[in-house]
């Protein structure tokens, strides 16, 4: 792996993660602890959350985020415990395949709490914090699934793309008060649940033959991409698409 930067503005900075016990939320638990940050995360898996916690020094609160009282609630307490935090990662969603012919009206809604509702009730409980302090970063997770008109996930792609609308139109609501928001746009990540769900050696060789380069992308690349962001460095950069998908088409 290659050596990455290190961000003097990340030390003592208080960062929430959504989706924090596996996959790229796991990765960037451990990249902004290894910063000095703070770290807290929201996750429903207890066991996962313990052992990430344990192992990098970071909080967690155990919570559904389709469950906003809930998911308010475990944001309360942790930042109870660390102080108004001054950077949201909005990084939990699953991206479950689904027939479009079989969908249903309570499907479909349920996809929508899973990859898209959370992350503003999120933002809209962080942001207040955050206006306290004066400043902070938002960095939401789209998806290139829908920039590639992906098949097998009508759903979820309609749920990444309303992203992209949430970040624009929340830098414009929040930048009088210094909160960036962008948005982190990911291509196909090599994280576990990929590899044992999809990752087939034949969809991998087709997988490369759409991407610009060789290589597959490890989650230490999303997470570097949402360190720059969430440091002093992307200080003038929000309302923006930031790509991590090896020029995929």
């Amino acid at each position: 792996m290659s050596q990455f930067a290190t961000y003097p503005s990340l030390k003592d900075k208080r960062v929430l993660i959504t989706g924090g016990a596996s996959g790229i939320g796991a990765r960037m638990v451990a990249a902004f602890a290894e910063q000095g940050a703070t770290v807290g995360f929201l996750d429903r898996d207890e066991a996962l959350s313990k052992d990430i916690a344990a192992r990098h020094g970071a909080a967690f609160a155990l919570c559904d985020l389709r469950d906003i009282a809930a998911t308010r609630a475990a944001i309360a307490e942790l930042a109870a415990r660390t102080g108004d935090f001054d950077v949201l990662v909005n990084n939990a969603a699953r991206d479950d395949r689904h027939d479009w012919r079989e969908v249903t009206p309570e499907y479909w809604d349920e996809r929508m709490q899973t990859n898209l509702r959370h992350m503003f009730f999120v933002l809209q409980t962080v942001a207040a914090g955050m206006i306290r302090k004066g400043g902070g970063s938002v960095i939401n997770m789209g998806s290139n699934s829908w920039w590639e008109a992906g098949a097998g996930f009508p759903a979820y792609a309609t749920a990444k793309a309303a992203v992209h609308g949430l970040t624009r139109t929340m830098a414009r609501e929040l930048g009088g008060h210094r909160i960036r928001v962008n948005t982190v746009v990911p291509g196909w990540i090599m994280t576990e649940r990929q590899k044992e769900l999809w990752a087939t050696p034949e969809a991998l060789e087709n997988h490369r033959k759409r991407q610009c380069l060789p290589d597959l992308i490890d989650p230490d690349y999303v997470a570097r991409m949402v360190l720059f962001l969430a440091s002093d460095d992307a200080a003038m950069c929000t309302a923006s698409n930031f790509m991590v998908e090896a020029g995929s088409i």
